[in-house]
């Protein structure tokens, strides 16, 4: 076939975003399908950046609808001096348009690129804007991203108070699933709420009678850090400071606890960069550099030595900047790359720590003590490892002993079930699937991370397995699902938390990219005539019996090691029948604070969180 000119084609702005929905939002599943919330949310937040909106709301309809009101200033809605229609048809329909390139409306602003609101538009098949601006509500409808009425006026009298509102409905020709999660919608809202304190964020789920949630913070960041530290045993009171230098706006708040791990957030101009960037790298070098500096000058280390990794063993921190041209790695803005953040965010921070060592002796003397007792662990935790290596357990020697691994060498294709108990174990290896599918049976419970060293962590024998088969340590994990098998009763419960507690302090990547699993095994077998039945609930077991005689035989699985390697296969293993539950991380804020509750050393916390989540358990069996 003969190439012309004629055969090249020129998408228009809609007609592109539509064609590849990826190249805007990242993808067409649930991150995309959230991100066209997130969107909308930032262009109220830019409102409440530059003083003008303190209020925000979202709310989730019954058909999946969502709604985002605010009390901005309101979309412009007179005539473009160019394009010769109104300011919020431009904004709606029109690639790269907006008040944010050059800085006169908005000083700093989430939605860099001004593809936002018209990516949402273009991916919905409805949307309608409702703007309120001097004493008139205007109105206008789209459809698929296009003009679908005029803008009208359907409202005017004196008193009306400004805003923009936006309902839409995701096109379900670009999403195959449109289910709203209310948690990964509060988990950003109540971000927001903190990273913009005095604004008043409000989530209401229609789909579910009384649920909502009211997100408003008057210490911003300061109380943030208090939040993800509250069930934690903390070393004094949270340090804030917030400072502007060469334009960029630096805002940082930071605690230490006596606990293992290093906690830190990052935002800049209130997107979550969670793969960090400038701003965390003058972040952590300030404050070992400032540390390290008032470790030496007050005589405290002597024979020790500090490095990065010791200051910020147990800390918690927030870091947020706002600058007026932020260069993020793509729309989806994960890394910040401004390389002069990095020298700001370092003086600002070894400036505004030594004021406060300095003012603070008492308090600087419990975090240089945890810092050494860090540095102390780190020494015994390098000898462990050295050992492990004499030993050829986490070296390139043979994997351990008890693993059965699988033919298959390409970690897509493969998967580990971590199994609980000897027997369970060789029944899962008799029946797997030796070709795709490698078993790693441990002995009962494992070692609590969360109030462990990495050094008493590298001394557990089942610890230093599950690390080594896994590939925790090395550059990429050798299986792509790791499954967790464990009993259905309270044993089994805690054994699954443990080791999720492993991964999620140890390997959070791997949960972070959903290659989690938990098992399903059956609760009941029902045998009846010569048919026999396989029931993973209670509810299923009514449904299955309720026609059936009286004299159904029913048995309850208590345990793996109960069921011979054929049934443990075609129940819990088979691709073909088997039911697994992927762990996904929508909510890292809950996810710190629940691991710290049921984890942790504080007992209340503990307790209260049993007593407030017993009435949701269908099925316990100690």
């Amino acid at each position: 076939m003969e190439y012309r000119a004629e055969e090249i084609k020129v998408l228009q702005d809609i007609e592109a975003v539509r064609k590849r929905p990826a190249m805007y939002i990242g993808d067409t599943d649930k991150r995309g399908l959230h991100h066209l919330v997130f969107e909308v949310v930032d262009n109220s937040i830019d409102e409440a950046m530059v003083g003008y909106c303190d209020s925000i709301e979202v709310i989730i309809h019954k058909g999946e609808e969502i709604t985002v009101k605010d009390n901005g200033r309101g979309i412009p809605v007179d005539e473009h001096p160019t394009e010769k229609r109104p300011g919020v048809e431009v904004v709606m329909t029109v690639l790269h348009s907006g008040g944010k390139f050059d800085n006169k409306i908005y000083k700093v602003a989430g939605g860099l690129h001004g593809v936002g609101i018209s990516v949402v538009n273009a991916l919905s098949d409805y949307l309608e804007v409702e703007v309120t601006r001097e004493g008139k509500t205007y109105h206008q409808k789209y459809e698929q991203g296009n003009v679908a009425t005029s803008l009208k006026i359907i409202k005017e009298e004196e008193g009306l108070e400004n805003g923009t509102k936006i309902h839409f409905h995701p096109d379900p020709q670009i999403f195959s699933k449109i289910n709203f999660s209310f948690d990964l919608l509060a988990e950003r809202l109540r971000e927001l709420a903190f990273l913009n304190k005095g604004t008043s964020l409000s989530l209401i789920d229609e789909r579910t009678e009384g649920k909502s949630h009211k997100f408003f913070y008057k210490g911003g960041i300061a109380e943030f850090v208090d939040f993800l530290d509250k069930e934690k045993n903390v070393l004094h009171p949270p340090i804030y400071f917030h400072e502007e230098k060469d334009g960029v706006d630096v805002e940082v708040s930071l605690q230490y606890t006596d606990a293992y791990s290093e906690n830190i957030f990052t935002y800049a101009n209130n997107i979550n960069t969670e793969e960090g960037g400038t701003h965390l790298a003058g972040f952590k070098t300030g404050l070992t550099r400032v540390i390290t500096s008032y470790a030496k000058e007050h005589n405290f280390l002597k024979n020790a030595e500090i490095i990065g990794d010791d200051t910020r063993e147990g800390l918690t921190a927030v870091v947020s900047v706002k600058l007026s041209v932020p260069q993020f790695e793509g729309q989806t803005k994960t890394k910040l790359g401004n390389s002069d953040v990095k020298g700001i965010v370092d003086s600002l921070t070894n400036a505004n720590l030594s004021l406060y060592y300095g003012e603070n002796p008492r308090f600087a003397e419990n975090i240089i003590k945890k810092i050494l007792q860090a540095s102390r662990s780190r020494v015994a935790a390098h000898h462990a490892r050295e050992l492990t290596r004499r030993k050829g357990i986490l070296d390139n020697s043979p994997l351990p002993g008890k693993l059965a691994d699988c033919s298959e060498h390409d970690p897509e294709r493969s998967e580990l079930y971590i199994v609980e108990g000897d027997s369970a174990g060789g029944s899962a290896k008799q029946g797997r699937d030796r070709t795709f599918q490698a078993i790693l049976p441990i002995k009962g419970k494992i070692l609590n991370v969360e109030k462990a060293s990495e050094d008493k962590i590298l001394s557990s024998e089942e610890i230093r397995a599950i690390i080594k088969a896994v590939g925790i340590k090395e550059e990429k994990i050798r299986y792509n699902k790791i499954i967790i098998m464990t009993d259905a009763d309270i044993d089994g419960s805690h054994i699954r938390t443990l080791l999720l507690t492993l991964f999620y302090r140890h390997a959070k990547e791997i949960v972070k990219n959903g290659n989690i699993y938990i098992a399903q095994p059956p609760l009941y077998r029902v045998r009846h005539k010569k048919k026999t039945s396989y029931v993973y609930s209670e509810e299923e077991l009514n449904e299955v019996i309720k026609d059936l005689d009286p004299k159904p035989d029913i048995q309850r699985y208590k345990g793996l090691g109960e069921m011979n390697p054929d049934e443990l296969f075609n129940t819990t293993m088979d691709p073909e029948n088997r039911v697994l539950k992927q762990i996904t991380l929508e909510d890292l804020v809950e996810a710190e604070t629940t691991f710290t509750i049921l984890m942790g050393d504080k007992v209340e916390p503990r307790r209260q969180f049993i007593e407030e989540n017993a009435k949701y358990v269908e099925t316990l069996d100690v």
